[in-house]
């Protein structure tokens, strides 16, 4: 999931500087840089990460001053980096750590790179905004445990650093003074939200198993029609479960709902883990996904969980064959492949759905490129 960061702190005055933090937390920044003077006043504004370029705050910004900025000169040997060398101070204490480097040659991106093997986040400022720099970090990097981050000054900036080489960076560090750009980059968050290949799978099977646990998923936003989240028996095969956006005679719509099914089924949350459906409690984040796989993070307001009877579901594509259990209820809905809601009490074998489908097992959450076998 794309996210920014919103740099306060040049601002000449707190007044100043408390307009740019108040307008980051309203925008849905996940970070703001503050000055370490302004931490206590900063926490005071709202509950958000805050970093310094300092060892205080959430994170710890390291390279401006410094080596990353050019305040001090690069050694021969970039194994010998001071930046280097506290980043991996700073995380031997617990501390979360981001890498500051403006690319001002060769050997600053080749810093950057070195960096990244141990900081949390690396933040690339190009100065001149030269595009490679950035395209050869991101696919250095892509495939280590690090975000990496663009600093830019408005923008059109942040839409070309999430747009290089397709994938783009994880997130932006807006340093700006001018509140409407932070309410742009957030709008382009917003808009650049990761969206999933969905594909149509044919029902094979529909069986009554009897009474079971399930779980209701009630979000913290109001969804759409069309909306839902991924939920399956198997981490590989997710089936897209409709929102109770829907009239029904029976019951009134309850549009931030999702009757997600039994305890023990996956749910897909930000970043490509998944959660058990029996873990999930207020405050954990989750992804509403609509018919497109456009998707969107939202919290958990609530969970609720009852004894209700079960449908198990299974479903085919390209051979392989995917299920979930489900309340037996005409209310609760699965998503047809052209978009329109199918409630479970209505679905035939034939009848075809969409499915979040991805050829990976699961350890603790997290893909894993290994094989597992789940019936």
């Amino acid at each position: 999931m794309k996210f920014f960061w919103v740099d306060s702190t040049g601002g000449p005055t707190w007044e100043n500087r408390k307009s740019l933090v108040t307008a980051a937390l309203e925008s849905g920044a996940a970070c703001v840089v503050v000055e370490e003077e302004d931490l206590t006043k900063a926490e005071k504004l709202g509950n958000i990460l805050l970093a310094t370029f300092g060892e205080k705050g959430d994170v710890a910004i390291v390279g401006s001053p410094g080596e990353g900025d050019g305040t001090e000169d690069l050694p021969a040997a970039l194994e010998e980096s001071k930046d280097l060398e506290r980043i991996r101070k700073l995380k031997k204490e617990g501390k979360k750590v981001a890498g500051y480097v403006e690319i001002a040659g060769k050997k600053y991106e080749r810093l950057a790179a070195l960096e990244a093997g141990d900081a949390d986040y690396i933040i690339v400022v190009g100065k001149d905004w030269k595009v490679i720099p950035l395209e050869n970090l991101i696919a250095e990097l892509q495939k280590k445990d690090v975000k990496v981050m663009a600093g830019v000054r408005d923008s059109d900036e942040a839409k070309l650093a999430f747009e290089t080489l397709e994938v783009g960076v994880d997130g932006v560090l807006l340093s700006t003074q001018d509140i409407i750009e932070i309410k742009k980059v957030a709008e382009l968050v917003q808009l650049r939200e990761e969206r999933l290949e969905l594909v149509a799978a044919k029902i094979t099977s529909l069986k009554q198993v009897g009474m079971g646990d399930r779980v209701c998923v009630d979000a913290a936003s109001l969804l759409e029609r069309g909306e839902g989240m991924l939920i399956g028996s198997q981490g590989s095969g997710l089936f897209l479960v409709h929102s109770e956006t829907l009239e029904s005679e029976y019951v009134a719509s309850r549009p931030f709902r999702v009757n997600a099914g039994a305890v023990h089924a996956y749910i897909l949350a930000p970043d490509g883990k998944t959660r058990y459906l029996s873990e999930l409690s207020a405050g954990d984040e989750v992804l509403a996904v609509d018919s497109s796989g456009k998707t969107r993070s939202v919290i958990v307001g609530r969970v609720k969980i009852e004894r209700r009877p079960l449908i198990l579901v299974e479903a085919e594509h390209e051979g392989r064959v995917y299920k979930t259990l489900l309340q037996n209820a005409e209310t609760i809905n699965l998503v047809g492949k052209d978009g329109s809601p199918i409630s479970v009490s209505d679905l035939k074998v034939g009848d075809e759905v969409l499915l979040y489908v991805k050829a990976i097992g699961r350890h603790f959450g997290m893909e894993v490129e290994e094989s597992v076998i789940e019936r």
